[in-house]
């Protein structure tokens, strides 16, 4: 059996927006900290670096999804799958990525942070991301029936 792929840019931008988040947030995120000389202060300085140029750069991948979509579909067609994406994506840009940049902020200046679940929080909705685009990925190769 074949498969279609009806929107290649969707499915370039999909597979490619989950290795951002894997290899960023699952790999360099904690990697730097291990690195000889990265005191907490600098790797909080350079997380906060990287994850703002990586939420843009989701968004341009989501961005584009969604024309990709609607040149191909001529309507905004949206799997559930995407919906759940994007909308983990706006709670991050909204609320958790500015949260955290806060308290990274705080701790960069010496002061006293207490504890929090906001990093808990962020890994859990980079996993249902993650989860999320992979079916919405799968789904977009439909497979070809034989005539």
């Amino acid at each position: 059996m074949k498969s279609k792929v009806a929107q290649p840019i969707a499915v370039i931008c999909t597979f490619t927006w989950i290795g951002f988040v894997c290899a960023i947030s699952f790999l360099e995120a904690w990697l730097k900290f291990r690195a000889p000389g990265v005191t907490l202060p600098i790797g909080l300085g350079i997380g906060r670096l990287v994850f703002a140029a990586l939420n843009k750069v989701e968004w341009v991948f989501a961005v584009a999804i969604l024309i990709s979509n609607i040149r191909t579909v001529r309507k905004i067609s949206i799997s559930p799958f995407y919906i759940i994406a994007l909308l983990f994506l706006m709670i991050q840009t909204a609320w958790l990525l500015p949260a955290l940049d806060a308290r990274a902020e705080l701790y960069i200046t010496g002061k006293t942070v207490p504890h929090s679940y906001l990093h808990f929080y962020y890994v859990i909705a980079e996993g249902i991301k993650i989860i999320a685009l992979f079916i919405f990925g799968t789904k977009l190769f439909k497979p070809e029936i034989a005539n």
